[in-house]
Formats: C-alpha cells, structure tokens, sequence
C-alpha cells in the first residue's frame, strides 16, 4: 500500500526487512494500530545485496525425520512464525545453506498473503520526540506520528575501522564477487567474520596470495556455539593456512595503508608476536569488518545510546531503548543482551523475542495482560510440565541462555504461574521479588574444552552439571538472587525424558525447593 490520509498510529515499524514483517504479522493478527514504513518498493531490501556472494548461512534442514512443526522449526532458520502451512521457507528452497534470492522472494510473500499494514517507497529522514511524548517520523514529505516507535531498520551500512588509508581498501558493499577477478593477485581481507571468509573462499583458486587479518584469532562456531563466528563451510582457508598454501590468517593490527605504484603497503603489528612490527605488500585491500546502526535520523529529542561496541542500540530487557522510553528495536538490531552467545541476531533467534515483544507491548498499550498459565505447586506437575516444555518448544531450543520459561509460586494459593519466552533477566526482575519463581533455560555446558569433537563425558545425574551439549537448565530465585541450580544430562537426540536420568532428578530437585505444606 501507500501511505496517504491521517498519519498517527499507536505503532509505527520502521522497516519490512524479516523482523519489521514478523512484528507486523503479530500486530496485525492482534488487530492492533499500526503502520510499517519501507523505503523500497519490497520487503528484504538488505538480502537482494547482501550477502555479497548469495549464499546464506543460515540453515534450512528440510528433512527432520519430525511431523511436530514446532519441534521442525528448531533446524529451520528462516522462517518467520505464521500460522498458514504454506509460509515456511522449507517451502522456497531445499537447498541446506539457501540463496539469499529465495529469502527475499518468501519475504514478498510473507507480506502479500497477511496482508500486512507496509507503505513501501517511504523513506525516513527524521525522527523527533514532540513534546507530547509522540514520535513524529519525517518521510516522504509527510510526517507520520506514533505513540510507540519500533526501529526493525536492520544494518545502516558498513563499519569502517579507523586506519589511515582506510579509505584505499575495497568494501564488502561494492567488491568484485568474481574469484577469477583476482586471479595470480597477492589479496589482504581486513576482518575475520562470515563475509570475509565468504570472500576468501570465492577466490581460494585463483587468488596467490590471501591474507585475512584482525587484532584477534578467529571465533569458530563450532567452538563458541554462536551462529554468527565463522561456520563449517569456511573452513577450506583455514586448511589452506595449515597446508602452507601462503593463504594464511594474522593477528594484527592494521597501522596504515599506503598506495605505492600499482601495489599497496600494508603496515601491521602482530598481536601475539610481542609486538613485530611487518610491511606487507599487496595487489589489492579489501574491507570486510561489518555493520553498524545507522543513527543519523534521530534528532536530539530521541537519539538512542549505542551498545559498548558501538554498533547497535543499548536495550533494556523488554527490547525497550536505553534512554528513549516508547522507543523498541525490532530484528537485528535486538542482539545487544545477547551479543555473541544466543540468535537474536538472526530469524530463528529474533522471531521468537518479536513474538514476546508484541505479548509485551499489548500488555503496555492495550492492557492485555501476559498469557499465563496455573499449575498445582507440587513436583511431579511441574517436572512435567517442564520436561513437556523443553522437549518441545524451538524458542527455548534456539535462544539457548537468553529465553526461558518461569514459574512464579503464589503462597497464598499453592499455585505456579507460568509465563514462557521472556528474556531471562527481564522475567527475573519482574517476577524474582515475589517471592519463589524458577527459571527453565537450555544452555551449553563449559565452553573451554581442549578438542571441542573429543569431549570425555560423565553420564550420571550427579554430574549433569558437566553436560558438554545444550541441556536444561532450572535456576531457583528468592528476592531477586539466585539461590540453587540444576542440570539435566544432554542427549544425543535431545530427548529429556528418561524416568532415571531426568525425571527423577528433576522431580527430587523441586521437592527441596518448594514449600513443604501449600494451601489447597
């Protein structure tokens, strides 16, 4: 649609990338008040350009061997939540590491067939806070107003380091994509993420030289268990290193670019050689250190603060601005709490918490109070209850460590209440002070393991602590401080259902933690 008649929304989304539709999908099916503003003329702009080389990394495991869809959703990564059958991405590609093309042509489609609230071709200019707490957006000539403001805007554009000659390398934006392009050339990639990996591997055969380089060592994910370090499929570089091929990955610190001639000189200090300084030279510089939030549409009024890296906004647990209240973030741009260890970067992480978002912006603007759920206080429901949840539910699968389920004990009643998918710290301190509420998380076990593919286990209950692979988790909280804690043994098929190894200790678990005699 185009925007035309009165502008004033109670939300206004500010971008149709995946996290503006999925939030706009969630609001439309509540009936709510709003209004997305896309400045193309069709959803996913950032995915026709990025990445540079089509391919996604995000996984579209079509064969599951699971008729639950829910539980299917755990290996899909690209589907925005619905409820037609027809709208899963599954559907678009079957392709493992899908084109990035098929993603944006189930975006359209995602947005034509629920009719979502999109005015595309408006292009935001301003924003400012009006005295009367409304947000006024400044675009195409108009001015929408809105009484809460939802950024899903996604990457502004790229994140250029402070070197000198900076401006002499090639960015990911506007790089050759051609491997044969750098054929026999001498190649230094400055950064060490998926897109620069993803460039070294196009031009691995042709390239005589590759060098990518960073202040610190690789992250792989296999290691860190983050989606976003450098994946599986990126590893022929790295062999490539090790089998002396001259491709080669450096920890150092890029001091300066100077053209000389045709070449450039590279000037380097190694960060893990004592400080050896090197001038290195090469045929061409390339620019691949990432993204950051575009903020200069803020005025003064409602500038957000930036997390510490400077790349993205500060939220607080609720997704809500820092500084700004009424001010949200929507899709990527969600990531700051969770920053390299859960999905919020990434659709299988952010449509969850978009999902508990507009559950949280209704109970705020509409007065709907959060679903909940009764349970009887006594252990057996609730290690049922439990075990139900996290063999089943893919948002607790895919925000490992950062949405749980809690369970709140009403004393008076000798009931539980039961909320799921909040963040951990925001359930916390919202519902830690009344008293007893349990927390339910899957997580990782330690991470600083020698050989990551020869980890020694311990399959005993008494040491599910020691569990290596993600397995839940149950924190027990009184006012606010966490009091006791307990994990249940991974599984390979991760099933957590066996009557010794994970009911039993879960069940012996709540026993000592709940309240001996309960009102009936």
């Amino acid at each position: 649609m185009t925007a035309s008649g009165g502008h004033s929304h109670r939300y206004l989304i500010v971008g149709a990338g995946p996290g503006g539709l999925q939030l706009s999908y969630f609001l439309e099916r509540a009936g709510a008040d709003y209004l997305t503003l896309e400045r193309e003329d069709a959803p996913g702009g950032f995915f026709r350009r990025y990445p540079r080389h089509r391919r996604l990394i995000s996984l579209n495991k079509v064969h599951t061997g699971q008729d639950d869809p829910e539980i299917a959703l755990r290996w899909d990564w690209n589907s925005l939540l619905n409820d037609s059958p027809d709208l899963l991405f599954p559907r678009y590609s079957r392709e493992y590491f899908p084109g990035a093309g098929d993603l944006v042509r189930y975006l359209g489609d995602f947005q034509r067939e629920h009719k979502l609230n999109v005015a595309f071709g408006v292009s935001v200019e301003r924003i400012v806070r009006e005295e009367d707490g409304r947000f006024a957006v400044h675009a195409g000539g108009e001015v929408f107003r809105a009484e809460c403001l939802i950024m899903a805007t996604g990457w502004g554009g790229p994140y250029v380091p402070d070197i000198p000659g900076i401006e002499l390398a090639v960015g990911y934006e506007e790089m050759p994509v051609r491997g044969e392009d750098f054929a026999d050339q001498r190649v230094l990639i400055i950064g060490k993420g998926n897109s620069a990996f993803e460039t070294a591997q196009s031009m691995l055969g042709h390239a005589a030289v590759i060098h990518l380089a960073s202040p610190s060592p690789v992250r792989l994910a296999w290691t860190s268990k983050h989606p976003g370090h450098v994946r599986g499929q990126y590893g022929a570089l790295l062999d490539s290193y090790w089998f002396k091929t001259l491709h080669g990955v450096l920890e150092c610190e890029v001091d300066r670019i100077r053209r000389v001639g045709d070449r450039f000189e590279v000037e380097i200090t190694y960060t893990l050689a004592e400080g050896e300084r090197a001038t290195l030279e090469y045929d061409r510089v390339l620019r691949c250190t990432g993204f950051t939030m575009d903020t200069s549409v803020f005025d003064d009024s409602c500038r957000p603060d930036l997390a510490p890296n400077g790349r993205m906004p500060a939220i607080r647990p609720d997704f809500r601005s820092a500084n700004v209240d009424g001010l949200y973030f929507a899709g990527t741009l969600m990531q700051a709490r969770d920053f390299k260890r859960a999905s919020s970067a990434f659709i299988d992480g952010f449509r969850y918490n978009l999902r508990t978002l507009a559950a949280l912006l209704a109970e705020r603007y509409e007065g709907v109070p959060l679903e909940e759920r009764w349970l009887p206080a006594d252990a057996e429901t609730l290690a049922g209850d439990i075990l139900d949840r996290v063999n089943h539910s893919s948002a607790l699968w895919t925000q490992f460590e950062y949405l749980c389920d809690v369970y709140v004990l009403d004393e008076r009643t000798g009931r539980v209440r039961r909320h799921t998918d909040l963040p951990e710290d925001y359930a916390v301190g919202r519902f830690g002070d009344e008293g007893l509420c349990l927390t339910v998380t899957l997580r990782w076990g330690r991470q600083e393991q020698p050989d990551v593919f020869a980890i020694r286990r311990h399959p005993t209950p008494e040491r599910a602590h020691e569990s290596a692979f993600l397995h839940p988790v149950v924190r027990v909280w009184r006012d606010g401080e966490q009091v006791a804690e307990r994990h249940l043994l991974e599984d390979l098929q991760a099933t957590w259902r066996d009557p010794v190894r994970h009911v039993a200790p879960l069940r012996a678990f709540l026993t000592e933690q709940l309240p001996g005699e309960m009102p009936r």
